[in-house]
């Protein structure tokens, strides 16, 4: 954060300056990104890239899992085992959360981070070397839903310790298009992968990729993580968080804090954040596999399709971002929720056709709608809290709205399909959602947070 965007954006009431009047009149005219504010954009970039690329690597090869370590007679039901393990990783998330929180608002977000980055790689590393369930039984999935625990506990830091990170060092008229550049590689990832599954499966015989090709886009993630522990060792803490850690007691507790002064902007960040958590991992972890078994198109096809919708969905959702810093975060989480509520079910319907082209328009236009979402979103849910309990209040809510409605669902997906026999079944739910939101954002307490400074 420079001192020129201090002085050029007031704060809300109540909250304090930290530079003086004689500062603000020797700033520069132009606001100067520094090399060190570059390095903490990249380093969040990139731990956001890792950290989904090993969290939607398991949603792009749910069918493969199905088959390998669910094994039954009924696909749907192996399907449906297949997701609820991806659940999993969700129901310790807020776990993670809470630990990682605390501990990044009282020794700094940079330690936290490098901890955080290197269990999740080594937890994805390792379910690429697992034994299947037709070499060790029921071992099987019970050391896959152990490093899913360990993945989602380790996430439960990264995906709100980066942003912080990213959001203490940004210069305030720009937070929005900082926000959304880092949030934005977390769909480069599924592009990633999806198309080194792609590759792998189309450069190969089935039975090989089968057995050992699947394999080697979850080992890279180690050396990945590694790169992302070197990158963010070259950066600093910001200003903001080292005065609000000099000005801490030893009595200080965030968790005791973040309860006791965000009780109301926790429960609305969780509905804010548990709209967006669906609509991505509708969109990253299960149409992959949705399109398949209930669009009827091949694997291949639904991995290409996906791979476009997520490339556009990295486009757009800084220039989302951008509009957040002209307009406001409130005026796009109004119209993005209404766009999802408007646009959910024709989106589901065309991705379900059975047509590649319709399935490619299907998901583009329910991109469109969630990139205008994520404009507001995604600078909202660290903006709204105070630097010295960002982390911990941010990661309590944002983790409770992934477990809640990200990680489940892709199961509820599944579910409501296999249980109504209507392909776009999901879509109405996605719809309704979208609907609960928007009236809570416009009828409750929902505050415009731009510019915030604390």
């Amino acid at each position: 954060m420079t001192i020129n965007d201090i002085k050029d954006q007031p704060p809300l009431p109540g909250a304090a300056l930290t530079t003086t009047a004689q500062d603000q009149a020797s700033a520069p005219a132009t606001p100067r990104i520094s090399k060190m504010q570059k390095r903490v954009l990249a380093g969040g970039s990139i731990g956001q890239f890792i950290e989904f690329y090993d969290f939607t690597l398991y949603g792009l090869t749910a069918v493969i899992f199905s088959q390998l370590f669910f094994p039954g007679s009924n696909p749907v039901t192996a399907l449906l085992a297949t997701f609820a393990t991806f659940g999993v990783a969700f129901v310790v998330r807020p776990i993670g959360g809470l630990f990682f929180g605390a501990l990044g608002d009282r020794i700094g977000r940079r330690r936290v981070l490098t901890i955080t980055l290197i269990a999740i790689g080594g937890a994805t590393a390792l379910m690429g070397l697992l034994p299947t369930y037709g070499q060790i039984g029921a071992w099987a999935p019970v050391l896959l839903v152990l490093c899913r625990l360990i993945q989602g506990f380790s996430a439960g830091g990264e995906s709100v310790g980066a942003p912080s990170f990213v959001f203490e060092h940004a210069p305030v008229k720009s937070r929005g298009f900082w926000l959304n550049i880092t949030i934005a590689a977390t769909a480069l990832p599924s592009v990633v992968a999806g198309s080194m599954i792609l590759i792998l499966s189309q450069s190969m015989p089935n039975e090989d990729f089968m057995a050992w090709g699947w394999r080697l886009p979850f080992l890279l993630a180690l050396p990945l993580a590694l790169f992302g522990v070197w990158i963010r060792s070259r950066t600093v803490e910001s200003d903001a968080f080292n005065e609000a850690k000099a000005a801490q007691t030893k009595e200080f507790s965030p968790v005791r804090e973040s309860f006791r002064e965000n009780r109301l902007r926790m429960v609305q960040v969780m509905f804010v954040m548990g709209l967006t958590a669906m609509g991505f991992y509708f969109l990253s972890a299960y149409f992959v596999s949705y399109v398949q078994t209930t669009g009827h198109l091949s694997r291949e096809q639904s991995l290409m399709a996906n791979a476009a919708a997520l490339a556009l969905y990295a486009v757009l959702l800084p220039i989302g971002g951008r509009l957040s810093d002209r307009f406001g975060r409130k005026p796009m989480l109004i119209a993005g929720s209404a766009a999802l509520a408007l646009c959910s079910v024709p989106s589901f319907m065309l991705v379900t056709s059975g047509s590649l082209p319709l399935a490619l328009l299907g998901q583009a236009l329910f991109v469109v709608a969630l990139c205008i979402y994520g404009g507001g979103c995604y600078t909202f849910f660290v903006e709204i809290f105070t630097t010295r309990t960002r982390f911990t209040s941010a990661a309590i809510s944002y983790n409770g709205a992934y477990a809640l409605f990200g990680g489940t669902a892709p199961f509820i997906g599944t579910a409501l399909v296999g249980g109504t026999g209507v392909p776009h079944a999901p879509g109405f739910y996605m719809a309704a959602a979208a609907l609960v939101v928007l009236l809570l954002v416009l009828f409750t307490k929902v505050p415009e947070t731009r510019g915030r400074m604390g």
